[in-house]
């Protein structure tokens, strides 16, 4: 990832400019009070939504002369200036930031990932489709830019930190922790039959229900596998997931001498994001501090026939960037197919591996190529969904 100091770090008195997309999710509304908990490091310039206008308005209520943005539907209210993807490409591209959060669910966040840095902007990455489908264009783009790509999940943002700190020239392994999510205690017989709601509850962190829903299979982690790889330049068999219930370990990487190194904290996404924002700066935040009198943390390998998602996402890595693309669509598919209730939550991993069993190509040079394979692994996605359904 290419180094890039930008305006408004804590040297400096001009609040870094912000614009977030995605305001009104997870990520979004934790980045909005990161901002407002520092008016002296962060102005936010320019917020998104996809199609909560309410939140939308509700959100930028405290952000006055902020430009918004709904790139999933025609606004109602003339304060929002920007519509559509095509709006939501332009504010990026022409309005004057320093970086952007990009909170966005799913495979509509690559597109302002690449506006972000194209405009010459860094980019506090959330969206892991954007390096699920396009990390050599990403990466690119970066360079060319001389921006830098900053990760935002916490397991990324820990990683980050253990790798920028400790050297990448004396890290050997990479490992990320994984809940486990809402059946890891479950009976395997069992989940043939467990509804969606019961797998968008998560025991540890609040998040959308999609990536709530991934947690449970652990297509979230195999996503994040891919992801790690990728920033970080690791093959995927230096990258291991252990299960982790408590949450407060959320990366570790292993030096040359067989050492450990873990970031700790409270599972609270409000501190990468302000680490992301403040970045090379370390500053003083209330936000995730653990204290570990009392606490006890346990860890355990992952049960293959339980999450057969994350053997398919390291089969994915293996294979190639078209690869990575089919099993983020394909997911996307068998998730949605699952929460409207047309297959079951063991049905989510089947799609996916008949997905996957088609050749995809190994390099995609560019956003036509990517979203040509996306709308084919959709269609053998949805294909499989129905002969599914049928038995």
């Amino acid at each position: 990832m290419p180094h890039h100091s930008s305006s408004g770090s804590s040297g400096n008195a001009v609040p870094k400019r912000v614009i977030l997309v995605g305001a009104t999710g997870s990520i979004g509304s934790q980045t909005l009070e990161v901002i407002r908990s520092r008016p002296d490091l962060f102005s936010l310039v320019a917020l998104s939504a996809h199609h909560d206008e309410t939140r939308l308005l509700e959100a930028a209520r405290h952000f006055p002369g902020a430009a918004l943005a709904l790139s999933g539907a025609d606004p109602k209210d003339a304060r929002i200036s920007w519509a559509g993807p095509e709006g939501l490409d332009r504010l990026i591209r022409t309005t004057p930031a320093d970086i952007l959060v990009n909170g966005a669910a799913g495979s509509g966040g690559l597109a302002p990932s690449i506006a972000a840095l194209e405009s010459g902007k860094d980019l506090a990455l959330a969206n892991k489709e954007s390096v699920v489908m396009a990390w050599g264009l990403l990466h690119s783009c970066a360079e060319a830019a001389g921006r830098r790509i900053l990760p935002v999940d916490s397991e990324h943002a820990a990683l980050f930190q253990l790798v920028q700190r400790i050297g990448a020239g004396d890290v050997v392994e990479l490992v990320i922790t994984a809940s486990g999510g809402a059946f890891r205690e479950r009976p395997i017989h069992e989940l043939a039959r467990v509804t969606p709601d019961e797998a968008a509850s998560h025991p540890n962190w609040s998040m959308g229900r999609k990536i709530t829903i991934d947690s449970a299979t652990m297509a979230n982690k195999g996503m994040e596998v891919i992801e790690a790889s990728r920033l970080f330049g690791f093959p995927g068999p230096s990258i291991k997931v252990l299960i982790h219930p408590q949450s407060m370990v959320h990366a570790l990487v292993r030096t040359k001498d067989g050492s450990l190194y873990a970031q700790m904290s409270e599972p609270d996404m409000r501190l990468p994001i302000q680490n992301a924002l403040t970045w090379p700066d370390c500053l003083p935040s209330p936000f995730g501090r653990l204290a570990l009198a009392g606490q006890r943390l346990e860890f355990r390998e992952v049960e293959p026939q339980r999450y057969p998602l994350l053997d398919l996402a390291y089969g994915a890595l293996e294979s190639g960037e078209g690869a990575t693309v089919a099993f983020n669509a394909a997911d996307e598919v068998a998730v949605a197919a699952f929460e409207s209730r047309v297959i079951g939550f063991l049905d989510i991993a089947r799609i996916v591996e008949k997905t996957l069993d088609r050749t995809w190509p190994s390099r995609l040079e560019d956003v036509g190529s990517i979203f040509e394979v996306d709308a084919a692994a959709r269609d053998v996605a949805s294909k499989t969904q129905r002969e599914l359904r049928a038995c």
